[in-house]
């Protein structure tokens, strides 16, 4: 039985880091992605206890398995927008904050809301340079409309979403720069912009600046955002498998599929069954520049698993749903468990496990 585990201590003392950096501002746990592959229900349950009550989600179905888990009166943040009337009626509903990126959206919330005799409830989004959705900055009469003709919508906040490419990133200054001028032509028009917030994860670790009045955090809380040193995350998420079989393979023999290599003497190998269609290996996109590329492949070489306490050098490419480790030097049969890092948010076949 493959167990993806989550360590609750882990995640609480995460928490507590990004309570500290948060410095008062308010905090939404961000629980895409079924929260990050831990499950959205389970990682609301401990933000809850840990006195979070804000979320933000990605798809209608997460909304859906909050409330329906009992998270009645907590905040849902939906961070896109649609027109679709079907996903609308959905989100108020399940009283979801919507979000309203360009007067098209807007039009289409409001629409519906005035057709049940309702208000619903929106952020507004500004795209400062990610280009996946928002108002332009370069069109603040857009955004002001969006204020002056939505008479059934709340608008309850505003945000953007920041570069998080490395630390003092100059673009990610200008982006909060282009932010607050339209937060300065909002004010100056005599609207209230409400809760304010830019910071993911990476800037509210990194970037006291963007902090403003509320932080987005998602993949901090597992400790799988982009890592520096100092940060004080632990990373959350590891797996748990039986090995399948232990036995000697002679020197000469070939191991691997794509690339298989030739051993060079004789190894005594277990098989891990698991490979990456499970997720073992895969890892989420970071920098792409060629130092960046060989230093991910270092760290790829020197991947191990461990296996009666001790440290086993992979054999050969990670397979499909096997793989191979050398455990020539380790006391260790078929049954024993196996213990690897893997990212939640890629693992498959695994059940999850709280400990």
């Amino acid at each position: 039985m493959r167990k993806l585990v989550i360590e609750k201590a882990a995640v609480k003392h995460n928490l507590s880091v990004i309570k500290e950096r948060a410095a008062g501002a308010v905090i939404y746990g961000v629980l895409t992605g079924d929260g990050g592959g831990a499950g959205v229900v389970p990682m609301a349950k401990i933000l809850r206890a840990e006195g979070i009550g804000r979320f933000a989600i990605y798809d209608v179905k997460e909304a859906e398995k909050l409330r329906q888990a009992g998270f009645e009166d907590e905040e849902i943040l939906m961070l896109r927008s649609t027109t679709d009337r079907e996903e609308l009626e959905q989100l108020i509903d399940l009283n979801v904050v919507c979000t309203i990126s360009s007067v098209d959206t807007g039009l289409a919330l409001n629409a519906l809301a005035e057709n049940r005799s309702t208000v619903a409830c929106a952020h507004i989004q500004v795209d400062t340079g990610m280009g996946f959705g928002g108002f332009l900055v370069s069109e603040p009469e857009k955004i002001l409309l969006a204020y002056r003709s939505l008479p059934n919508v709340a608008l309850e906040g505003i945000y953007t979403q920041l570069h998080g490419m490395k630390l003092n990133d100059p673009e990610a200054e200008h982006q909060l720069d282009q932010f607050h001028q339209v937060l300065d032509t909002i004010h100056s028009a005599g609207f209230e912009t409400g809760t304010i917030h830019a910071a993911g994860s990476f800037a509210l670790l990194h970037n006291d600046s963007a902090r403003l009045d509320g932080v987005r955090a998602g993949s901090a809380i597992l400790g799988r955002c982009r890592r520096t040193r100092d940060d004080r995350l632990k990373t959350v998420g590891y797996g748990e498998v039986p090995l399948a079989e232990v036995r000697w393979l002679p020197k000469g023999h070939t191991i691997g599929t794509d690339k298989p290599i030739i051993l060079k003497k004789p190894a005594r190998v277990a098989v891990l069954p698991v490979g990456y269609q499970n997720g073992f290996g895969v890892s989420r996109p970071r920098e792409t520049s060629f130092w960046a590329m060989v230093a991910r492949w270092r760290r790829s070489k020197k991947r191990t698993v461990r296996v009666a306490d001790h440290r086993a050098r992979i054999l050969g490419p990670i397979g499909a749903t096997e793989t191979l480790l050398n455990v020539t030097n380790i006391k260790c049969s078929a049954g024993d468990l196996a213990v690897f890092d893997i990212d939640p948010l890629f693992a498959r076949g695994f059940i999850q496990e709280f400990r």
